[in-house]
């Protein structure tokens, strides 16, 4: 199937790695240019040099931090007029809500709803007035299921949830539509990360511990950053068009309901 996005730019955050490169990947197979951006300059380099080893779209490599208005900017300032943005920001770190401070929830607020919310004011008007745009939020299946450890998570994805649900229905009249993908456990660094921290804790090996956890899994397996990718760039696409507004699981059926 051709997407219909050859030629189009694209901001893709936290890319450098995980589930942000494989919609990197996805979105460069199907001749989308890039711009992608991640703090740890040596990796996000790597990542831009094989991405143009393995396709012919442009790809511009922007250090920095998206949580800040610094970060924000350089990557702006790369692409000021994207067709397609992918949020995307590192979850923050689990814990039981009595030992939050305020400093703890203004992060997690900062990083995983309002850093979202102001890449999607900066550029949204340009994509209503060109009448394309496709805004793809990267948010955690804990939105629709949450997970009491990750209360802050929870919280703020939600908040980012409940502010798309209003604002994707005003900007699809002009072709641009905005969604989110919900993982549920996929294998990247921060799943094998979680991982060890168990088998240290339990002494046992990090493969029995990983056995254990895909085989409660209905698929019996854990998702790979291939296929959320070809799932983002579909909701990329120009076949999505009348797609907004929507939050899609994707975790292997693990989310017990019907809706």
């Amino acid at each position: 199937m051709d997407l219909g996005i050859s030629g189009k730019w694209a901001i893709v955050c936290a890319s450098s790695k995980g589930l942000g490169r494989g919609c990197a990947e996805a979105l460069a197979a199907e001749g989308v240019n890039l711009v992608i951006t991640a703090r740890t300059r040596e990796t996000l380099e790597q990542t831009a040099a094989d991405i143009r080893k393995n396709s012919s779209v442009e790809v511009k490599a922007i250090a920095g931090d998206i949580t800040t208005e610094e970060g924000r900017d350089k990557v702006l300032a790369a692409c000021p007029a994207p067709d397609i943005l992918v949020n995307n920001a590192g979850g923050p770190p689990p814990g039981d809500y009595h030992d939050w401070t305020l400093d703890d929830w203004n992060k997690a607020l900062n990083a995983n709803m309002l850093t979202p919310i102001e890449l999607i004011k900066a550029v949204v008007d340009g994509m209503r007035a060109r009448k394309f745009g496709r805004v793809v939020n990267i948010t955690s299946s804990a939105v629709k299921a949450p997970i009491d450890i990750l209360g802050l998570s929870n919280g703020a994805r939600a908040g980012l949830t409940g502010f798309v649900a209003g604002i994707a229905r005003k900007t699809v009249i002009d072709n641009v539509t905005i969604n989110a993908l919900l993982p549920g456990p996929f294998d990247t660094d921060r799943l094998r990360g979680n991982f060890e921290a168990v088998s240290k804790a339990r002494g046992v090996s990090i493969e029995e511990v990983r056995k254990e956890r895909a085989a409660t899994n209905p698929a019996g397996r854990f998702g790979t950053a291939e296929e959320f990718g070809a799932a983002c760039a579909f909701l990329c696409s120009d076949k999505a068009g009348y797609i907004t507004g929507q939050n899609i699981l994707l975790d292997g059926g693990a989310f017990p309901g019907t809706l």
